[in-house]
């Protein structure tokens, strides 16, 4: 079962991970990238349009791991 947001709490949870984790370095864990993919694809949009928008704020060179091209 793939982990999902069930409010903004959550999302701010783990906005404040991938900052924590890009400190340690310039690169996230494929585990966690897998993890947080997985909730953005499995919480109400709305919650995945709020992790972006505060990527975007607080983290932004994050976005590349969780933006897909198609």
């Amino acid at each position: 079962m793939a982990y999902r947001w069930k409010n903004k709490i959550e999302v701010d949870e783990a906005v404040v991970v991938v900052m924590n984790s890009l400190d340690k370095g310039p690169d996230l864990s494929p585990w966690l990238v897998r993890t947080i993919t997985a909730a953005i694809d499995d919480s109400d949009p709305a919650l995945g349009t709020y992790f972006f928008e505060e990527i975007n704020r607080h983290a932004p060179g994050a976005v590349r791991f969780f933006v897909t091209e198609e």
